[in-house]
C-alpha cells in the first residue's frame, strides 16, 4: 500500500473543509487556534511512518488523552474497572450531568468526562500521580508536554466538570479528594502532541498492548478491548456514523485531534481544529474517512 500517495491524495480533498467548523471557545488558549490547519501522521506496526502537512505541529489533545487513564486502570484493577464505569455509548453530551445522575453515578463510558474523572481515580487509587505522565512519556518515548496556559484555563472555566466531580463523589464514585482529580484531569487534557507523536505513542493499540520501542505497555486481551470500546464511544456522541462513515476504533479531542486505528496493521492521527457540531474535527473525519475508502480496509 503506497499510504504517502493515499495521505497526499487526502490532504488536497479535505482542503474545501478547512475553513468551515469552528474551533473550541470555551477554553480561552484553544478559542485563538487559527482554523484553516491540517495535520495527518500514519504509522505501520512495522514501524515505517507516512505524513502530510502540518503533522509535526503540537496542538491540545483534550480527550484523546482519556485512553492513557484507561489503560493504566485496566493494568491495575483489571476488570473490576468496570464495576464503576459502564462501556455503553452515551447518547448525549460528553459532560452531562442529567445522564449521571439518572444513572446513580456510574458514568456511561470511560470516554465521557464524568467515566475519565472515574479511571484518573482508579488510577491515582493504587499508583501516584506522576504514573500517568510516566506511563504517556514511555509509550512516547519522550516526557510528553502540557500546555500550563491550556490547563489553566481549563481549571478556570471548568465549572461543569466540577459539578460531575462532586457529583461522583455524593455517589461514592470517587475515592480520592475531588479538586486533587480534577487537578490531575486538566492537566492531562492539556496535553500537546503532534500527529507524528500521538501515532507513535498509541501504537501500542494496534499491536497487540506492545509500543513503538517494543516495550509491552499492556496486555493483548486489554488493548482489544480498549478498541472495542473506542469504536463504540470514542467520538462523543457521534459513534454511529463514525463507524458507519470510517469504521476505525477512534478517540477524538475538542483540540482537533482524532487518533484512530487498524489493529495489526496501523495507528493514524490526523488534525484540523474546525469542529462538527458534536465537537469531532470536520476534515478529520472525512480524512479518515478516506483513508478507509481509498485503501479499502477498515475493521469492517
Amino acid at each position: 500500500m503506497n499510504y504517502q500517495q493515499v495521505l497526499e491524495e487526502i490532504a488536497v480533498e479535505v482542503a474545501p473543509l478547512l475553513s468551515k467548523g469552528r474551533v473550541v471557545d470555551y477554553v480561552p488558549p484553544l478559542a485563538r487556534v487559527p482554523l484553516e490547519q491540517f495535520g495527518m501522521a500514519l504509522r505501520t506496526v512495522d514501524g515505517r511512518v507516512f505524513t502530510v502537512g502540518a503533522s509535526g505541529q503540537r496542538f491540545s489533545v483534550q480527550s484523546i488523552a482519556k485512553l492513557v487513564p484507561l489503560t493504566l486502570a485496566m493494568k491495575l484493577h483489571g476488570d473490576a474497572v468496570w464495576e464503576r464505569v459502564g462501556r455503553e455509548p452515551s447518547g448525549s453530551a460528553f459532560n452531562s450531568l442529567i445522564q449521571l445522575e439518572l444513572e446513580h453515578g456510574i458514568p456511561r463510558n470511560p470516554f465521557i468526562n464524568g467515566g475519565a474523572l472515574v479511571t484518573l481515580d482508579l488510577t491515582l487509587a493504587a499508583a501516584p500521580r506522576t504514573a500517568i505522565a510516566e506511563f504517556f512519556s514511555q509509550a512516547l518515548g519522550a516526557a510528553v508536554q502540557v500546555e500550563r496556559e491550556v490547563a489553566d484555563g481549563e481549571a478556570r472555566t471548568g465549572h461543569r466538570n466540577r459539578a460531575l466531580a462532586h457529583f461522583l463523589k455524593s455517589f461514592d464514585n470517587l475515592r480520592n479528594d475531588a479538586d486533587a482529580v480534577l487537578d490531575a484531569y486538566f492537566e492531562l487534557c492539556a496535553t500537546s502532541l503532534s500527529c507524528e507523536e500521538l501515532a507513535r505513542a498509541f501504537s501500542y493499540l494496534a499491536n497487540g498492548g506492545v509500543g513503538a520501542d517494543g516495550t509491552v505497555l499492556t496486555t493483548a486481551r486489554q488493548a482489544k478491548r480498549i478498541n472495542a470500546v473506542m469504536l463504540t464511544c470514542g467520538v462523543y456522541d457521534e459513534a454511529g456514523d463514525y463507524a458507519y462513515r470510517v469504521g476505525l476504533p477512534a478517540k477524538s479531542g475538542v483540540g482537533g485531534g482524532v487518533v484512530a486505528v487498524m489493529p495489526g496493521q496501523y495507528t493514524v492521527a490526523v488534525w484540523s481544529p474546525g469542529l462538527d457540531a458534536r465537537g469531532n474535527s470536520l476534515a478529520g473525519t472525512m480524512a479518515l474517512e478516506l483513508l478507509t475508502t481509498k485503501t479499502a480496509v477498515s475493521v469492517f
